[in-house]
């Protein structure tokens, strides 16, 4: 008999032992990240940081990892986990309107850090442009690639999450 899959709301409320703090040196990591400690937050630490962005503004990936290394005192936050995280929590957030909730994570004002939209995110590029544009925002097509235009004035100061 196999298991029920997890819902992203359960996959966000899911700690499995974060958040870890990792040495880059004892872990073999400085090479590619550099020397320092790094932390691989919570889930919700990261969905966290994110529904405190508030209408009109806008905010990376990267500007979401210096927050998380900050709030743990940490020289950075894990790139690939705050990356997943971010997408878990878009997707809990869909799920969650979907489920009939008012108040769920602004996942479309998380761009990637070139201020690209995230097409992995719910609904495709198609869906977070109309919503970007329903709050002022313009766009700039790259290729592929949609990006925010001017995403660099627009983006939210975030202090750290409180654990």
């Amino acid at each position: 008999m196999s298991r029920a899959r997890k819902t992203w709301r359960e996959k966000l409320a899911g700690d499995n032992g974060l958040p870890k703090m990792i040495n880059l040196r004892d872990e073999g990591l400085s090479k590619r990240w550099g020397v320092g400690i790094c932390v691989v937050p919570r889930p919700r630490d990261v969905d966290a940081l994110m529904r405190k962005v508030s209408r009109g503004r806008l905010i990376t990936i990267n500007e979401l990892r210096a927050a998380l290394a900050q709030s743990y005192n940490a020289d950075l936050a894990c790139p690939i986990t705050t990356g997943i995280f971010a997408w878990i929590a878009a997707h809990a957030a869909a799920e969650g309107q979907g489920a009939g909730e008012k108040k769920t994570t602004p996942y479309w004002r998380t761009l990637k850090t070139s201020g690209e939209i995230n097409p992995k995110y719910p609904g495709g590029v198609t869906a977070q442009k109309r919503l970007l544009k329903s709050e002022g925002h313009r766009f700039v097509r790259k290729g592929k690639r949609w990006l925010v235009a001017d995403f660099a004035g627009k983006l939210a100061r975030l202090r750290a999450v409180s654990r």
